[in-house]
């Protein structure tokens, strides 16, 4: 079911699809000269003016957002002025003739109901000023998830075909980058969920049974049960705080390190741990939560009901421009259908956080970058996953 191609990336392709009848009509008939031909530099000044533009709409449509690119969209049609807005007014006038900012939401009115380009003569745009060179506008609806959600209008002293072809494809240019920043807030809040969830399903059983291994040594060993306990508030400080979605991957095997220094204080020697991390890795990002969760299952239901002493080795290697991290146990295994039921959501079994841990890897990276579990019963498991080093929107915070 791996997807070459999710939702992001293929939105940010239909965009530079969109850009290319842009930037033909912006060329236009180049003649060489010297190292680079007209058609090459406008080309590279159209993409850069529209990477500049792309930043100031990750965050979807807003006032900011409408002042700052409205410069760079300007500077692509060669308008006189660039008005943006949304389904209540004005977000951002750019350019001369700021007395018609006023007028810029009813002027779009039109294209608002119809989805569809329009265009508005000096028989609309009066105006007493003699010197003002806002005589015709270009309107064309703006979109996301397939709705109007405002207007990019291209005022000038006459609307040419050229004006008009550019407006539309400029227009559906933004369109796609509004897509991208919608399905990021889509993605941040499916996240955001999951991640609640996951603190939801913090095993009561390890919390009780951590205290209780801290109350055995508050006598016989004072120092060693304050020492747990720091461990203990610890663990839960970071495991329930409060913040973004994302971490270093240091940072998230320091609080395994808490959680197995409280399990082997309740398993004794029975529970052994072999680290072996690539020192290059460690400041790679990775999902907040992301390997605790499978080092608690691979201790609570691969090695808690085993005869005798365990192992858990947990690897993080640099694979170039990946990072690959597993969790492995020598435990009793489970059966593979029970998995493949737990990761399709099919199945309630109490996994601690297999099934949570799959969905958000898949919905930071893709469908290619989800949990791989080799497993059968008696036989022990093993559950990796690649990061790649670096991910559009993946940050510490």
């Amino acid at each position: 079911m791996a997807s070459s191609l999710h939702w992001p990336t293929a939105v940010v392709v239909l965009a530079a699809v969109l850009l290319v009848g842009l930037l033909r009509w912006v060329a236009g008939r180049g003649r060489r000269r010297g190292f680079l031909s007209t058609v090459d530099r406008v080309t590279y000044q159209t993409l850069h003016t529209a990477s500049l533009a792309s930043r100031h709409l990750s965050d979807g449509l807003t006032p900011d957002a409408a002042d700052k690119a409205g410069r760079h969209l300007l500077s692509i049609l060669g308008a006189r002025a660039v008005a943006i807005c949304d389904g209540a007014g004005l977000l951002g006038w750019t350019g001369p003739g700021e007395h018609h900012g006023p007028d810029a939401h009813a002027h779009a009115s039109a294209t608002r109901l119809s989805g569809t380009l329009t265009v508005l003569g000096s028989d609309v745009l009066t105006c007493s000023d003699p010197d003002c060179p806002i005589r015709s506008a270009v309107i064309a609806p703006l979109l996301a998830e397939g709705k109007v959600v405002g207007t990019l209008t291209a005022y000038a002293p006459a609307a040419s075909a050229g004006l008009a072809r550019a407006t539309g494809e400029l227009a559906r240019w933004v369109s796609a980058e509004l897509d991208v920043a919608e399905l990021g807030r889509t993605r941040t809040r499916a996240m955001e969920a999951e991640l609640r969830a996951l603190r939801a399903q913090i095993s009561p059983h390890f919390i009780f049974n951590s205290l209780g291994a801290i109350a055995s040594f508050v006598r016989t060993d004072p120092e060693r049960a304050r020492e747990l306990l720091l461990e203990f508030a610890d663990f839960t400080r970071y495991a329930l705080r409060e913040g973004g979605a994302f971490t270093t991957l240091a940072e998230e095997l320091r609080n395994v390190e808490r959680y197995l220094v409280l399990e082997q204080a309740r398993f004794g020697e029975r529970l052994q741990v072999s680290l072996l991390i690539a020192p290059e890795v460690l400041p790679v990002r990775v999902p907040y939560l992301a390997v605790q969760p499978l080092v608690e299952n691979a201790v609570r239901h691969g090695l808690a009901t085993k005869e005798g002493i365990g192992h858990v080795t947990i690897t993080a290697s640099d694979q170039g421009s990946e990072t690959e991290i597993s969790i492995e146990d020598d435990g009793v295994g489970t059966s593979p259908e029970l998995v493949q039921r737990i990761l399709d959501g099919q199945s309630r079994a109490d996994s601690v956080g297999l099934g949570n841990v799959d969905a958000r890897l898949r919905q930071v990276y893709g469908d290619e970058f989800g949990l791989v579990v080799e497993t059968a019963v008696g036989a022990g498991t093993r559950v990796s996953f690649r990061v790649p080093k670096y991910a559009p929107g993946v940050h510490a915070d």
